[in-house]
């Protein structure tokens, strides 16, 4: 594909790991790119990867990103000809790419009618329908009151789907297995369908049982020439996300490629569609496909397609876009070899995907043959809940599936990121597992397979302990070493050996000494020994059981952090109990937590469902919080009453900050 196009320069409407990937290419291309950044992303590395940045507003999305007016007037006051949104953001909003119109900017990406048109998604059934795309049973009508729509909740039976209208990647979408939850799901998707995408229509779908999530990249000129890319499988996902793409998909065969590919072909042309786009499938356990949406700009995974035709889909966005025709002829695509992408989110597996909040402290990205690393994050960069959670993606690429996993395992065994939980962990497991390994992926994947239990490892916990106690003398603030006792709750100075306990589970005592001749932290609980040697700022190698691996490690408020073969540890150095506490028995954690229902991460109170004197069972909902685009229910842990309501609709609050406190039954 040739590197050229008409456009001198792009505005670059995003930011993370998007925006760097399509600044590289653009820079391959010879086109001037300028980057747009919130408050929040002054020094990140998007904005260093172009050749000029403007400032559009502060943190929230809804204020920068998301702000029309600010794009608009960066692309002028820069003279942008042409804006790329890349995905998310406003890559799907119609009066987006109507306004560059207006100001006399290319729009890399669909028409405006086009982008309607497959926004609305019942629209877009209705329009795949119409040329033949099979849907899947459920309601599309207007009349959006509750009464109707749980008339044909009860037509189509459960289980069902409420999905917005406008919505996507897995936005507005709430799963309904017993009929009395049905109303609170319409309702809670109403609600974040709003706040995402400014539209609270839903409809209703059939759910289908155990499906693959197979979908289709086209491409398509404006001069009604219009290929598909062959498929990608992304059936891996939590809360409707995706995690983990590969093509080809183990499940389809070279007819239903060409079916399927046909059937995304024609519901493009079938509303004038222009440029990158994706026709998105259910595919049943007996190979019947359903239309799902299209996503009307380029996709999260389209690294994948890339790698295994040698096609860079950037490039062809901004010929198209410059009005080239088509750089390919359908017989012209071939594929070869298999390639996987998972994306790295700041969450905590083992916490219900709950997102993580905070600095990058170290990261280490893997290289080698068929290693690709979509990155958006470097050392100081921060993690707010401003945006979404996905900080980079790992992408790999070999001969056969069974070659490109090996090659994604060993590549996932070298990716080091520290200071914020990330799900390393958890796709360290996930391409280890042999249903993963078979090709048997399915919607159902995490939710049959995983538990937080997979994860746990007590020899590697036992590990974490004692590099985190090197690690917390290592890192111990200058003065800290000469007043311990002021400054380090149980920490412990003498000539020789420092004395570290932590709270919790983890409070036996650790002994710390440094070994002159070897360079290294000496550390033993008393039947294990350890040797930590530092490597950086933060960085470390563990030896311990005759095995050494690397760790990064961070202070944290009260303690210490680390990241250790791709889980987060959170330690809490121990202070020194009270003479009450020790008559007692009290566990300084019960004590702080006790009657006490906390945030489970930094967000957004969006409702509290409880009152000062209400009686409330245990599951029910008492509250909900938004934090980087997703509501969390936050639920009562036992029968009881309330005795406080600590917040309001509205408040933002900090990971372990009290909601609402409830007195036991």
């Amino acid at each position: 594909m040739a590197l050229t196009a008409l456009f001198e320069s792009v505005l670059i409407a995003n930011r993370g790991e998007i925006a760097v990937r399509v600044a590289r290419t653009c820079r391959a291309m010879g086109i001037r790119t300028i980057a747009v950044y919130s408050d929040a992303d002054a020094r990140a590395p998007h904005v260093r990867a172009c050749d000029q940045a403007v400032r559009i507003g502060p943190a929230p999305a809804r204020e920068s990103y998301l702000n029309v007016a600010a794009v608009i007037e960066a692309a002028k006051q820069t003279r942008a000809q042409a804006v790329h949104p890349g995905y998310g953001f406003l890559s799907e909003n119609p009066a987006f790419a109507e306004a560059c119109e207006s100001a006399g900017v290319a729009f890399v990406g669909p028409p405006a009618a086009a982008m309607r048109a497959m926004g609305d998604k019942v629209a877009a059934k209705r329009t795949a329908e119409a040329v033949g795309v099979p849907i899947v049973p459920g309601y599309l009508g207007p009349d959006q009151s509750i009464g109707m729509l749980t008339e044909h909740a009860k037509r189509i039976g459960l289980p069902l789907l409420v999905k917005a209208a406008a919505g996507g990647g897995g936005k507005g979408m709430r799963l309904v297995t017993e009929g009395t939850e049905f109303a609170e799901a319409v309702a809670g998707a109403k609600r974040e369908a709003s706040a995402a995408f400014g539209h609270d229509a839903v409809f209703l779908e059939k759910y289908l049982a155990r499906p693959r999530h197979i979908e289709i990249q086209v491409l398509a000129d404006a001069r009604g020439n219009a290929i598909h890319l062959g498929e990608r499988e992304c059936s891996i996902q939590r809360r409707h996300q995706k995690v983990l793409e590969e093509t080809p998909s183990p499940a389809v065969s070279a007819a239903l490629r060409a079916e399927m590919g046909a059937a995304a072909v024609r519901a493009a042309l079938a509303v004038g569609y222009v440029n990158a786009g994706t026709v998105e499938f259910m595919l049943d356990v007996e190979s019947n496909y359903y239309f799902l949406e299209m996503n009307t700009r380029l996709q999260v995974e389209h690294p994948v397609t890339e790698l295994v035709l040698g096609i860079d889909l950037v490039c062809a966005q901004l010929l198209i876009a410059a009005g080239h025709a088509l750089p390919l002829r359908q017989e012209d695509v071939a594929a070869r070899g298999h390639a996987i992408e998972v994306r790295i989110y700041a969450e905590d597996a083992e916490h219900g995907f709950l997102p993580s909040v905070g600095r990058i402290t170290h990261v280490e990205l893997p290289e080698g043959p068929g290693v690709r690393n979509d990155a958006g994050i470097e050392p100081g960069s921060d993690v707010t809940v401003d945006y979404d959670p996905m900080l980079a993606k790992l992408i790999v690429q070999d001969g056969t599936r069974s070659a490109a996993i090996g090659r994604l395992r060993c590549a996932l065994d070298e990716y080091v990121v520290g200071g914020v939980t990330t799900n390393l962990a958890f796709l360290r497991w996930l391409v280890r597992h042999e249903a993963f390994g078979r090709g048997d992926t399915t919607t159902a994947f995490i939710d049959e397979h995983f538990t937080p239990d997979a994860l746990r490892d007590p020899q590697a916990d036992q590990a974490a302990r004692l590099a985190a106690a090197a690690a917390w003398i290592a890192l111990a603030p200058t003065g800290a070493v000469a007043d311990p006792w002021r400054r380090l709750g149980a920490w412990r100075h003498s000539a020789r050996v420092h004395v570290v306990s932590f709270a919790g589970k983890a409070k036996a005592a650790l002994s710390v000494s440094f070994a002159l001749d070897r360079n290294a932290w000496q550390v033993s609980d008393g039947r294990r020994q350890a040797l930590v040697e530092q490597k950086g700022a933060g960085a470390f190698t563990l030896q311990a059981g005759g095995a050494t691996s690397r760790f990064v490690a961070w202070p944290r408020p009260g303690g210490v952090a680390l990241s250790l073969a791709g889980r987060t540890y959170a330690f809490e150095v121990a202070a020194p109990p009270s003479v009450e506490a020790s008559a007692h028995g009290t566990g300084l954690d019960r004590a702080l937590t006790a009657g006490v229902v906390q945030a489970p991460m930094t967000g957004t109170v969006v409702k509290v469902d409880v009152r000062k004197g209400d009686r409330v069972r245990a599951h029910q909902l008492v509250a909900v919080l938004e934090a980087m685009k997703m509501e969390h229910a936050v639920v009562a842990p036992y029968d009881g009453s309330v005795s406080a309501v600590r917040v309001k609709a509205g408040a933002t609050v900090i990971a372990g900050a009290t909601l609402v406190e409830i007195e036991p039954a």
